[in-house]
């Protein structure tokens, strides 16, 4: 099973691509951040975001993919704009046919850390020792991405775990 995580912003979309052969076997097979300058456009950053996302299932085919929900804070123009970011990268996996799930962040970090409210930096040195990666070579920005991989990864393979994440 191949499984893209997706952490969805609109300037630095973090992502992380795994293969699980069982929940004790999985391996990174690439992880990094989508980025896009602050000055650009709202539209040509969406163009971007699609066309990476193509890009990563174009190289990876990925059985599925999980995105970190939206977190809505106050500010309703930040939801709108992770809301446009989420639209694109939906898109982009429609277009692939490849299904996704929706979870909450800390769902990905309880299933890394055994705790949901763990730092990104906590994160990426933990799966540095799992998943045997130099910590430097793993993003800040796709840490919550290969931590919801891994959870998804977790419920699939042990459905006494509960549900997998929400169907988009």
């Amino acid at each position: 099973m191949i499984v893209l995580g997706l952490d969805p912003a609109i300037r630095t979309t973090g992502y992380g691509v795994l293969r699980a052969d069982s929940v004790s076997q999985l391996k990174v097979l690439d992880c990094g951040v989508i980025t896009n300058g602050k000055t650009l456009p709202h539209t040509e950053c969406l163009r971007r975001l699609y066309g990476g996302i193509s890009e990563l299932v174009g190289a990876f085919s990925p059985d599925c993919a999980v995105l970190e929900e939206p977190f809505v804070g106050r500010n309703s123009r930040t939801a709108i704009i992770l809301g446009m970011a989420r639209g694109a990268i939906l898109a982009a996996l429609a277009a692939a046919n490849v299904p996704a799930y929706s979870y909450n962040p800390s769902v990905g970090k309880r299933a890394v850390m055994g705790a949901g409210g763990a730092t990104k930096e906590r994160v990426a040195m933990m799966l540095s020792v799992e998943l045997g990666l130099a910590v430097e070579n793993i993003p800040l920005d796709s840490t919550d991405a290969l931590a919801l991989g891994i959870a998804h990864i977790q419920r699939v393979f042990r459905p006494e775990l509960g549900m997998t994440g929400k169907k988009l």
